[in-house]
């Protein structure tokens, strides 16, 4: 037996912290910042996101999680496509501009995209971008959590990554080695 078949029934949502104590918790860990993109038969629309992660290497498998009141979880699903584009500290007014309300236009105006091998809009200059085709989707409280297969990696020569922390952004730069001798 399994810790999920001996795991007693969720409850109605009652049990653990309260929203507020749960949200100051996760403001407290440190999450990438990324625009996923998606085009298609849809439309073209893109939004800031921190709750990316990888779910397994074979095969290749990232999960997205969105609200489901955001303006692109429908385009999101109908296309079927996505890209996860990890942003770098310089790309920080994108991740702003792509987390409020201007047209979606205007937003993509704001930076130079190329289409990656599905056709969702590619970054460039991020970080890293994950081309991904939604493999399948679950829901959850408030988000749909979407399965997403990798088809393509592209990765920039840029070593420092944007996270957000604490209600902040923070640049984070790798180690600088010491050389033997």
């Amino acid at each position: 037996m399994g810790i999920l078949d001996s795991a007693p029934p969720l409850g109605d949502g009652a049990e653990g912290p309260s929203q507020a104590v749960f949200r100051n918790a996760m403001s407290r860990l440190a999450a990438a910042v990324h625009i996923v993109t998606t085009d298609g038969p849809a439309g073209r629309f893109g939004f800031t996101a921190s709750a990316v992660c990888s779910v397994t290497d074979t095969p290749p498998t990232l999960l997205v999680c969105v609200n489901k009141k955001s303006s692109s979880l429908e385009a999101l699903t109908q296309n079927g496509v996505l890209c996860v584009n990890t942003l770098a500290p310089k790309q920080q007014a994108l991740s702003v501009l792509f987390g409020s309300g201007p047209p979606m236009e205007e937003r993509f105006r704001a930076a130079s995209w190329e289409a990656a091998p599905s056709g969702a809009p590619r970054l460039e200059g991020a970080l890293i971008s994950f081309d991904c085709r939604v493999a399948s989707v679950a829901e959850e409280g408030t988000h749909r959590i979407l399965f997403c297969r990798v088809l393509d990696v592209a990765e920039s020569p840029e070593a420092e990554a944007l996270v957000y922390f604490g209600r902040n952004y923070h640049e984070i730069r790798p180690p600088v080695l010491a050389s033997a001798g």
